[in-house]
């Protein structure tokens, strides 16, 4: 399936994106420091469309809370067959990339290569010029809640991420109010529509039960 990365225990990591972007900047260089990228990759409490028409969104506040940042790399509209611009291992001090959990979501802040890596001085410049303004993130969920599942446009809580597989810098624009693009590389990620058809069915399935714990009673009850 296309837009999925398969983690070592079979878990699958789905792709999400911010409807709006916090501070997405490049830093000018200095003496003590290079070519700097900084912004957030998740941010909480927005309310967002997935797959256009297929159901609502909301990371809640606090749902960073344990989750495993050890090892992040940061990508390019999640192209993993490249190498990565920067990364994040456990934060350490030989780690090009920090990320920082905080009352907004998730700060990164990646030192760039750009004098001997042409995708990275591209990134920083595109970033500079604001023709890149998205950041979009792999993930796993540990604790989710939907809501309205019978409606149209049900939502999904989502109250603890799992593992943060990685982040990557997108060159579409942000959009407007809850209006969201398709996830992934560009094209609308099957593992959203998974997620919505399985609880769906999961929610059939209790009607289903109820029913037919209704039904035994009445039939009991007339015996």
């Amino acid at each position: 399936m296309k837009d999925k990365l398969i983690l070592p225990d079979k878990k699958t990591i789905q792709f999400s994106r911010s409807n709006e972007i916090v501070e997405l900047r490049a830093v000018e260089p200095t003496e003590d420091e290079g070519y700097i990228i900084e912004g957030y990759a998740i941010v909480y409490e927005q309310r967002v469309k997935i797959g256009g028409d297929w159901f609502h969104e909301v990371v809640k506040r606090g749902a960073l809370d344990g989750a495993d940042l050890t090892d992040v790399p940061l990508f390019i509209h999640h192209n993993r067959n490249k190498i990565p611009l920067a990364r994040s291992r456990r934060n350490n001090g030989s780690s090009t990339m920090t990320l920082t959990p905080d009352d907004k979501g998730l700060h990164f802040r990646a030192e760039l290569d750009a004098e001997n890596n042409a995708e990275a001085k591209s990134l920083y410049s595109a970033i500079k010029r604001g023709d890149v303004s998205g950041m979009s993130y792999a993930f796993t969920i540990k604790e989710e809640k939907w809501l309205e599942l019978d409606k149209k446009m049900p939502t999904r809580e989502i109250y603890k991420l799992g593992k943060i597989g990685e982040i990557s810098a997108l060159w579409s624009p942000a959009y407007p109010g809850t209006n969201i693009q398709a996830r992934g590389d560009g094209e609308l990620d099957n593992s959203d529509k998974m997620a919505l058809d399985s609880a769906r069915s999961t929610l059939d399935s209790e009607k289903n039960e109820l029913e037919l714990y209704k039904l035994r009673a009445k039939i009991k009850g007339a015996m």
